[in-house]
């Protein structure tokens, strides 16, 4: 496999098809192979002491550096880490959540790998959506429109009535940024769950997913009236009273807003616990953003790139965070 830097290339660093995927993942060694070339594209890296160099190798597929003898595997510090699930079935879920357009169910995975548990589904479910967030993702850049938007969640915590229909919706405030290109279209996007629509929870979201110098286009909400005074060109569109519709003063957060409302509804019935709302946005973002790919084994690639520089989450990890 070659230098990370260069586009990956169909069936030399990912597979083309289900057929090739079997040939190269129907070990543990295959898939162990794959993974060490992509967390160390170059040479091994010992996580302990940074030394680079040939590690040696032991019987259990652990490598040990020649400079410390400190012991590590692939896995280790990944999302794979301490996984009693073979890695060709994560693999072959990975493979099944990249070539699904619109996303996947726990259940839905469970069905399709055969799984015995339901929770193993959903915990690895779980752990790449984690791994869809790259870590130093670049900024957006460019004209950038940001805005809020609700969304109306049936949440899996709440009780049933008495004829089994869920009793409670919550109602989960989303803030939104879509690169706008020119002379028309929309770049990528950015999403995250915020507590209200204040200035201590819109202006951070800014900062942390925009380039400063980029133009930020918003309605007319006091909320961002410091953009300026943190860099960014102000551009404001006040709607109340405005001959012209929301959506076509700004018509990328809109249809990124309807998107994700009829992705929820559409792929997970609208049924989502409102502390996990994140993972699903990461999600959403992944698939939008390579939205144009024309190949989904590219983004198998692009998923286990993430997933092998992503910490791990454990079962107990998922759950407590949604409580």
């Amino acid at each position: 496999m070659s230098n990370q830097r260069e586009p990956p290339v169909a069936g030399r660093d990912y597979p083309q098809n289900w057929n090739q995927f079997i040939d190269w993942f129907h070990d543990e060694d295959g898939c162990l192979n794959y993974l060490e070339k992509l967390r160390w594209p170059q040479q091994f890296t010992c996580p302990d002491c940074g030394a680079i160099g040939v590690p040696i190798r032991t019987s259990r597929h652990r490598l040990v550096c020649q400079a410390c003898r400190h012991q590590t595997s692939v896995t280790t510090g990944t999302i794979f880490d301490k996984t009693r699930t073979p890695l060709k079935v994560w693999l072959a879920a990975a493979w099944y959540i990249t070539n699904q357009k619109h996303g996947v169910s726990a259940l839905g995975l469970q069905r399709v790998l055969g799984l015995g548990s339901y929770q193993t589904a959903w915990t690895m479910l779980h752990r790449f959506r984690r791994a869809m967030i790259r870590p130093r993702r670049e900024l957006l850049s460019g004209l950038v429109e940001v805005d809020e938007t609700y969304v109306a969640i049936g949440d899996k915590s709440q009780p049933t009535d008495t004829k089994g229909r869920k009793s409670h919706t919550a109602k989960t405030l989303v803030i939104i940024a879509v690169e706008i290109l020119e002379p028309k279209g929309f770049g990528r996007i950015r999403l995250r769950r915020i507590l209200d629509d204040s200035e201590s929870q819109v202006v951070p979201f800014v900062k942390d997913v925009v380039q400063a110098g980029a133009t930020v286009h918003t309605d007319g909400s006091a909320a961002y009236r410091s953009l300026e005074d943190e860099g960014y060109v102000h551009r404001k569109s006040v709607m109340l009273g405005a001959l012209t519709a929301p959506h076509t003063s700004m018509p990328g957060v809109h249809r990124v807003a309807a998107l994700i409302h009829r992705w929820l509804l559409g792929t997970h019935q609208g049924a989502v616990q409102p502390a996990k709302l994140d993972n699903y946005l990461d999600e959403f973002v992944f698939r939008f953003n390579r939205r144009k790919s024309r190949s989904r084994g590219m983004l198998f690639y692009r998923l286990l790139e993430h997933a092998v520089v992503t910490a791990p989450l454990t079962y107990r990890d998922v759950v407590r965070s949604s409580k």
